[in-house]
């Protein structure tokens, strides 16, 4: 009887305890998005990431789908009831009915224990609703699937546990009668005792296939992993595809869509600029205000620094998912700081903050175009003696599926200048490298080489000076395969993954490939053959490396995460900085600048070229007569001393008055051939320049301000050194010129008169010049000496001797000729040392030259006085007459020709040449605009840099608002 009532319990436990293994339930779902715990050191006990580990086979995130899952032991649960008050009875009750309360307490304690686990399991999960946007909606829902309720209901209740409990009632009224049949001694303690050895060879054989189905539910259970891994890729990329039908369609505005996809709801937001796009602009323009890097900009960005040729460069391109650099074999190729901004988009291109051509990541001839264009920008970047250049070249990357942060691709460490370079590289770099790490919310992504001995490297040093607790640093190791397969032993791998070889400390330790060393290589080959490397690798399987710290994908990941992590914990602290400082500069500008607008430097370069624009047009406003008076003015005094010294005396010399115009005549036309119009056009051209200085200079009262002075002078010399004048002009003055010239008809006796007193003018300048010129050979005369005290020098007393034995030949000779004879300058010679004076012949000549043109300046001035009534003679051609004034019809001529060839020159000014200057100035001032140095160097002052600083402030306190108002509405 008892026997058939233990094989009834047998065969209901065997049902339950294979419905309890067939409930229909899903296994946890492995977490995308365990970045942090990536980038979390293992060996910090002090993390507030870090997690005790779980007791049930959970696979962390992973890229690599086919990584073999490795087994995990399940939890060891003990169970049974044992009776105390009878030993003998629970003994024999255990031995009839062992086998089946284990497997009913297995059924009932196993779902108690996973209902309990998985609680555990879910409250330990980090909240991950920041990351709905990556991950579709219903993956989150995927716990409705595992329904515990009914789980709780396919268990028996208690009824019907007591249904399969043996009576115990008949069972011991039996023992009474069992109890002397297993006394010590009776035959049936010995049958007991082997059917006891039986008994326990039969559970050795149970516990067997205990282990079977344990090992069989472990590979359902990763077998339900790889399917759910496999369901979670395939929407991951519909989703993906969806997000860039959304960005094709809505590039614009704000706009919200909701799309199904297998019932499941997923809402897109597409802004009009990206959330990244306009962190990217802040850098920007924190760059321009502080480009020293100094406390101003701490603001985050990834800072990617590594030795030369680790391979840093392909680590930025694998985030970036195209091949943007221009790369060389072992030749330094990045020598000017890079800034990617990286951001989703509906297309995979690329562009320059100060361009608007797009480069088409797809397309091979774009990606060299690209590659090209960042080659010519940072040659052109670095100075002339210099290698690398602290100039920032910005470019934005965007593409589908790209994570959102702005990354710094800086020069490669070097350890040895080599020819070529120049020699403070070393040290420049250093210097960039250091100013960018500094900033104390800079992460700082370190890039060592895995495949050269670790002792080589020089960038875990400076990074560790930087970051000396690394609370911002991320290490990566490269060209993992090349260290697998040439490092003799793989621990040394390990320890430097665990951060214990180099003295440096980081967040996180990641592990990567970077392809094959071929530069051909696409990207999505580069993914192929990391992800198979890694499948492959023994690093993996020896669990040297753990599946989160390998991948580019993984790296990106964690990169992002930390990045925006710090992005919200720095920016309102920033914006704060910057609205005490816009507070600060507001003040100064109000109690230094009260009645003065706040214009930065563009705007008063705007306000100065309005100005200098408005006095080039006042030059077309000057009066014709005002253009006429000066040019002949200046022109008179450029050829007055020719005049006078090359045509008026030499042909005052002559014997008559026949002699005297042809003299004149021949020396006229080789003037007017040859320098006359030259010299006109150079004096007009001059006079041009005055004009337009005067206008440019002149103060116009209280409007003047002298913060302009310095651009208006660069102009004004530039536009001048510009300006040619019509090489044409000369040969159309040259006949106008000689036409004038060749006339010697007076028709009036008002210009007979004009014509005098312009001769008088100049012959009484002439020897107002004369006697200053003696006066200074011979010294002061007797009156000054007497009233100022003032005494002659031995040379000015020889001088002065000398002139006195030269006008006495004069006074003997009235009409004694220009030049002196060689016995005269003998005879005064000898006269003076009859005196005791000594004198050379050379200054008894200089000395004669300027006593006889005084004579002769006073003699023409007398003659002019004649010839007042001269003019009625001039009619009749001086016929009957001994007064002859030619010399006053040779100034006629001249007064004449200034005359006319001042009037063809203000036609010419006013007509050609003041628009040209004025077209000059336009082109000067545009080039100027332009350049940016140019402008910084002449408009200075405090008062440009306090409203330079004040633009600049608030624009940053803008734009840090209108990013800190997006991210809460992402957030």
């Amino acid at each position: 009887m008892w026997r058939t009532r233990a094989a009834a319990a047998c065969v209901i436990c065997r049902s339950l305890a294979n419905s309890s293994y067939g409930i229909k339930r899903k296994s946890p779902l492995q977490n995308l998005h365990l970045v942090s715990r990536s980038i979390h050191h293992p060996y910090y006990p002090s993390s507030k990431f870090q997690r005790p580990p779980l007791r049930i086979s959970i696979q962390l995130f992973s890229s690599l789908n086919r990584l073999p899952l490795h087994k995990t032991k399940l939890l060891n649960v003990k169970y049974g009831y044992q009776f105390h008050r009878n030993f003998w009875l629970a003994r024999l009750a255990s031995r009839l009915l062992k086998l089946r309360y284990l497997i009913l307490g297995s059924a009932v304690g196993g779902g108690y224990t996973a209902k309990k686990t998985y609680d555990q399991w879910k409250d330990m999960m980090p909240d991950l609703d920041e990351y709905k946007w990556i991950v579709p909606d219903f993956v989150w829902e995927l716990d409705e699937h595992i329904d515990f309720e009914k789980l709780m209901k396919a268990l028996p209740d208690a009824d019907d546990l007591a249904k399969l409990l043996p009576d115990f009632d008949k069972i011991g009224e039996s023992f009474t009668s069992l109890k002397g049949f297993f006394s010590p001694g009776s035959p049936g303690e010995t049958a007991f005792r082997a059917t006891d050895q039986g008994y326990d060879n039969d559970k050795q054989y149970k516990k067997v296939s205990d282990k079977e189905k344990i090992d069989q539910l472990q590979e359902e259970l990763l077998r339900t992993q790889l399917k759910y891994q496999r369901m979670l890729e395939r929407l991951e990329k519909e989703n993906k595809e969806l997000r860039k039908l959304v960005l094709q369609r809505d590039d614009k505005g704000i706009h919200q869509r909701k799309l199904k996809l297998e019932d499941k709801e997923f809402l897109f937001v597409q802004s009009e600029k990206s959330l990244i796009d306009m962190y990217s602009e802040v850098l920007d323009i924190l760059s321009d205000y502080d480009a020293s890097y100094n406390t101003q900009d701490h603001l985050p960005r990834v800072v990617v620094v590594g030795d030369q040729s680790a391979g840093k460069t392909s680590v930025l391109e694998m985030i970036a998912q195209a091949r943007i650099f221009p790369r060389g074999s072992g030749e330094m190729m990045t020598r000017s700081p890079v800034k990617v901004t990286l951001s989703e988009g509906p297309h995979h291109v690329a562009l320059f903050k100060d361009s608007s051509r797009e480069f088409d990541l797809t397309k091979e001839e774009d990606l060299a175009a690209l590659r090209n264009e960042i080659e010519i920008r940072m040659r052109n970047s670095v100075k002339e003696g210099c290698t690398v250049s602290t100039e920032t070249i910005s470019l934005s990357v965007k593409g589908p599926g790209l994570q959102r942060m702005v990354l710094v691709d800086l020069p490669g460490v070097i350890s040895t200048v080599t020819s070529g370079m120049a020699p403070d590289t070393k040290e420049t770099i250093f210097s960039i490298s250091k100013a960018y790490m500094q900033n104390p919310n800079a992460i700082i992504l370190c890039i060592q080489d895995g495949s050269v001995d670790a002792e080589r490297s020089i960038v875990t040093d400076l990074v560790s000076q930087m970051d000396p607790q690394g609370k911002r640093t991320i290490f990566v190791l490269t060209k993992v395969d090349l260290a697998e397969k040439n490092v003799a032993s793989p621990s040394r791998i390990q320890q430097i993954i665990e951060g214990k070889l180099f003295p440096m400390k980081a967040l996180g330790y990641f592990a990567v490939v970077t392809g094959k060393g071929n530069s051909s290589e696409s990207i999505d080959s580069i993914k192929e053959y990391e992800e198979e490397f890694f499948q492959n690798s023994k690093l993996l399987k020896t669990c040297m490396l753990k599946a989160h710290q390998v991948t580019t994908k993984n790296l990106s990941l964690a990169v992002s995460d930390c990045f925006w992590k710090m992005v919200r914990e720095s920016v309102e602290q920033q914006a704060d900085a910057f609205k005490a400082t816009r507070f600060n500069l507001e003040t100064e500008w109000k109690n230094n600048y009260p009645r003065l607008r706040e214009l930065d430097r563009n705007e008063l370069f705007e306000k100065a070229k309005n100005e200098i624009l408005d006095e080039v047009i006042s030059l077309t406003q000057v009066t014709p007569k005002h253009w006429e008076e000066i040019l002949q003015k200046t022109l008179w005094e450029r050829v007055s001393t020719h005049v006078i010294e090359n045509i008026y005396l030499p042909a005052a010399q002559t014997m008559n008055s026949g002699t005297f115009n042809t003299t004149v005549d021949i020396k006229l036309k080789q003037w007017t051939d040859k320098q006359l119009p030259n010299k006109a056009v150079e004096v007009a051209w001059e006079t041009l320049q005055e004009e337009f200085s005067r206008f440019m200079t002149e103060q116009k009262g209280k409007e003047h301000d002298d913060i302009f002075d310095k651009l208006k002078q660069a102009v004004k010399e530039e536009s001048i050194k510009r300006h040619k004048w019509n090489e044409r002009a000369e040969d159309s003055l040259r006949v106008i010129q000689h036409n004038a010239l060749e006339d010697r008809s007076i028709s009036d006796k008002q210009q007979w008169d004009a014509a005098i007193h312009f001769m008088e003018e100049t012959l009484q300048s002439r020897l107002k010049d004369t006697e200053s010129v003696i006066e200074d050979m011979v010294g002061p005369d007797w009156k000054k000496r007497w009233l100022y005290w003032i005494g002659r020098t031995k040379e000015q007393n020889i001088r002065n001797e000398t002139k006195n034995e030269l006008e006495k030949l004069i006074k003997c000779n009235e009409e004694h000729a220009a030049y002196l004879a060689n016995d005269e300058v003998t005879t005064v010679r000898k006269n003076l040392e009859a005196r005791g004076i000594t004198v050379d012949p050379c200054l008894i000549k200089d000395t004669w030259h300027q006593i006889y043109r005084r004579y002769f300046l006073k003699t023409a001035l007398n003659h002019c006085n004649l010839c007042r009534r001269g003019f009625y003679y001039y009619q009749r051609h001086f016929v009957d007459s001994e007064l002859e004034c030619n010399d006053i019809v040779l100034f006629w001529r001249i007064q004449r020709m200034l005359a006319i060839t001042a009037n063809t020159l203000r036609q010419q000014l006013t007509n050609t040449e003041v628009r040209r200057l004025e077209k000059n100035v336009k082109e000067v001032l545009e080039d100027f605009a332009e350049d940016s140095e140019k402008k910084v160097k002449l408009l200075t002052g405090k008062r440009v840099q306090l409203a330079e600083d004040l633009k600049k402030v608030r624009e940053i306190q803008e734009k840090l608002e209108a990013f800190i108002e997006a991210l809460h509405q992402e957030k």
